[in-house]
């Protein structure tokens, strides 16, 4: 079994770990990357939405779009090197700094910039919030766990404490989607989200082994000969088309400033549950670390729901009045995208 490991933080000088510098500029370069194409893609679809069907309205024109690939290319850097930041910092690092900037900061703060939405007093603040929350976690991450070989991350992955965590996943997974998905899937948000972050949280386990085997595999310790890594292989592709298909649904049938969040707290929760279950990332680290990492978290928590809850606000003549606008397609009809997708069809 690897080295233990051993409790740090940026904050002292004589545990700075180097993977984790690593990773962190990984998940700041892949969180601007994924950041910029979400505002580079919106403009190509309101290029493309301008002359021809809207993507909203089934339309497919957003394809001989340049610009829309351009945003897709860059998304793609971003998600290589998202991929990479595993390979070298743990999940407890990674994840909530990395969800956090690509779906609320870095498209809240390029949105106002490129497209000219509005960010209001509040969501300015709510960004402070999210960096302070981010710079705790960084400054009092764990340190890496040293693995040497691939193996090893197997025995992680099968000792009884993770076992268990994944068996519950598996269970609950599929119980969502045989009993209540049908049932409950068109009216309460929990269940598509509920689905995209339990799922994700067995991924990204499964992406950072990959991650780990692949960077030994590189620096000359092939780990592409043990069955071990090609398992880690198969999971992170299911895990990511079953993301996939029950985000796209959870999109589709509620708003969108609804789902990010709750997806955001929900996926970044379960993933640092696994990640301490898995990776042992909290041994070694003293109980003010640990709490000083879930003080950040929670901070991080409320500046997101300060940039939901206010991204529609706007200041008005009054220094204390602020408004909500509301939200119109590009057709100027409303748009009715916070209802769910039943209620939506009653009321045609």
């Amino acid at each position: 079994m690897g080295s233990s490991q051993q409790g740090g933080s940026f904050g002292d000088p004589q545990q700075i770990s180097s993977d984790n510098v690593k990773g962190l500029c990984l998940a700041l370069s892949s969180s601007l990357f994924i950041g910029s194409s979400f505002i580079i893609k919106k403009k190509g679809l309101q290029k493309a939405g301008a002359s021809g069907l809207r993507a909203g309205a089934g339309g497919y024109s957003y394809l001989v779009e340049p610009l829309w690939w351009a945003g897709m290319i860059t998304m793609v850097v971003g998600e290589i090197a998202n991929f990479a930041a595993y390979a070298f910092a743990p999940a407890v690092l990674v994840t909530p700094l990395g969800a956090l900037i690509i779906y609320y900061f870095c498209s809240a703060v390029l949105a106002h910039m490129i497209l000219g939405e509005k960010l209001h007093i509040f969501g300015i603040v709510g960004c402070v919030l999210c960096v302070v929350g981010s710079t705790t976690i960084v400054l009092h991450a764990p340190q890496e766990r040293q693995i040497e070989s691939v193996k090893e991350l197997w025995d992680l992955a099968t000792e009884p404490a993770f076992l268990l965590y994944a068996t519950l996943v598996i269970v609950a997974v599929v119980i969502i989607i045989v009993q209540y998905a049908p049932k409950y899937g068109q009216t309460h948000i929990i269940t598509y989200v509920g689905v995209c972050s339990l799922v994700g949280s067995i991924g990204v386990m499964s992406v950072q082994a990959l991650g780990i085997a692949l960077k030994l595999t590189f620096s000359g310790t092939n780990q592409l000969l043990y069955p071990q890594t090609w398992v880690f292989a198969v999971v992170v592709v299911t895990c990511v088309f079953t993301q996939m298909n029950y985000l796209n649904k959870a999109l589709d049938t509620f708003n969108t400033a609804v789902v990010s969040p709750i997806y955001y707290v929900m996926f970044t929760s379960l993933t640092i549950l696994a990640s301490v279950i898995m990776f042992k990332d909290w041994n070694g680290q003293t109980a003010t670390q640990i709490i000083t990492e879930l003080c950040g978290f929670v901070t991080i928590l409320s500046g997101t729901f300060l940039l939901h809850k206010t991204k529609d606000l706007v200041e008005v003549s009054s220094p204390s009045a602020f408004m909500r606008y509301p939200k119109y397609d590009e057709g100027g009809c409303s748009n009715q995208e916070g209802i769910p997708l039943k209620h939506r069809e009653s009321m045609r």
